[in-house]
């Protein structure tokens, strides 16, 4: 059985260790934040921390993960008070909401990566994540804050 450490605790997992990310994190762990959006890795919803980078859980198999730090949008903060989680409710981010899981993990691994992100650079690192609402100028703005915020 594998076990792998989740969001600062490790757990056992009860599968193959084939089977996606994903599917561990939301069926078997429960921590449902991470979301389902097109299993093939293109639209970003799934995203989570692997060793610090964001990866697409969907196509990450657990036996990658056998050995890493994996953080989730649970574990990012317990009381929401990450400072991109901040800069998204301070500027109205999420319309639908689906997305935002992925679109948050995502931003904060630029943020890590590049404190003081350029339009460009955001425009690059967020460029696979997908919103069908359309929130991007909010994104970006929620982005900066949140650079300035850390």
């Amino acid at each position: 059985m594998p076990q792998i450490k989740i969001n600062g605790t490790a757990r056992n997992v009860d599968a193959d260790t084939q089977m996606p990310l994903l599917w561990a994190i939301r069926d078997l762990l429960g921590l449902t934040g991470t979301k389902f959006g097109c299993g093939i890795g293109a639209c970003g919803a799934c995203t989570v921390h692997l060793d610090g980078e964001a990866v697409r859980s969907c196509i990450t198999p657990i036996s990658a993960a056998v050995g890493h730090e994996i953080v989730t949008i649970e574990g990012l903060s317990t009381d929401g008070s990450h400072p991109v989680q901040k800069a998204w409710r301070a500027h109205n981010v999420p319309q639908c909401g689906y997305c935002q899981p992925g679109q948050m993990m995502q931003a904060t691994a630029l943020l890590k990566q590049t404190p003081k992100p350029t339009d460009q650079q955001i425009t690059d690192a967020m460029s696979g994540n997908i919103c069908r609402c359309g929130t991007y100028v909010r994104i970006r703005a929620a982005i900066k804050a949140a650079a300035e915020a850390m």
